[in-house]
């Protein structure tokens, strides 16, 4: 099975995320209604210091080279660390993707073992190239909502989108690049799996994605939230 087709159509969702002390990849899964919001996926760990300390962030539109700055008051991120997920929202009109976004595999479906998906990322042993990869599907594991697949994730891949080719019909997104899961012994290290979470976080997104403004009070009510749970475990 050639990947040609399926690699050339999802580049143009595809960006390159760069913070102060990270680097990944990102791409497009949402817009709301009226496309004024775009929502951008990641893996959490590309971006949670950034959005932990308000730092800029970086992002570039490979296949134009467009990029934007990001501060903190011009975006609105999600997080999700125990699923290793992240939605960025951004203006609709600040990167020039395409109108419409690619579909989703079912939030209660996954793709089966034995099953070929591909991946693209910007790897830092090619930068800047955008790179695609490929690998079967060696386990879902249920509890984690993550997949096992037998291929390789290079610094830089992380949160690049998993997907499965469909022929004539654009890429369906699986899943987003977690983590290499290197399998080490003592004197050396051999080739291990790749880790990618599935995409059921961002259905989450998808549920509230209004307006920036609606977002950023959703996110701040997260935030705050979350540092209760934190003084409460701290205190315990």
């Amino acid at each position: 099975m050639s990947w040609h087709a399926s690699n050339k159509k999802i580049r143009p969702y595809v960006v390159r995320i760069e913070t102060p002390n990270n680097v990944g990849t990102g791409f497009l899964f949402a817009y709301n209604d009226t496309k004024t919001v775009a929502a951008i996926a990641t893996a959490s760990h590309v971006v949670d210091e950034a959005h932990d300390w308000k730092l800029p962030i970086k992002v570039t539109h490979h296949e134009s080279g467009e990029q934007i700055f990001l501060r903190d008051e011009e975006r609105v991120i999600f997080v999700d660390r125990e699923h290793d997920s992240a939605s960025i929202l951004i203006e609709g009109g600040s990167l020039p993707f395409p109108k419409e976004t690619l579909p989703l595999i079912e939030k209660d479906k996954y793709a089966k073992v034995g099953v070929e998906l591909g991946w693209v990322g910007f790897p830092s042993v090619a930068h800047p190239e955008l790179c695609f990869f490929a690998g079967h599907v060696s386990a879902f594991i249920s509890n984690q909502d993550c997949y096992l697949i037998d291929g390789v994730a290079i610094n830089g891949v992380s949160g690049g989108p998993v997907f499965n080719d469909r022929a004539d019909d654009p890429p369906r997104i699986v899943g987003i690049i977690s983590a290499y899961l290197p399998n080490q012994t003592e004197d050396k290290t051999l080739p291990g799996l790749l880790r990618a979470q599935d995409i059921s976080p961002f259905y989450n997104t998808l549920k509230t994605l209004g307006s920036l403004g609606e977002a950023r009070e959703k996110e701040q009510l997260e935030s705050a939230t979350a540092s209760q749970v934190q003084a409460a475990q701290t205190s315990d």
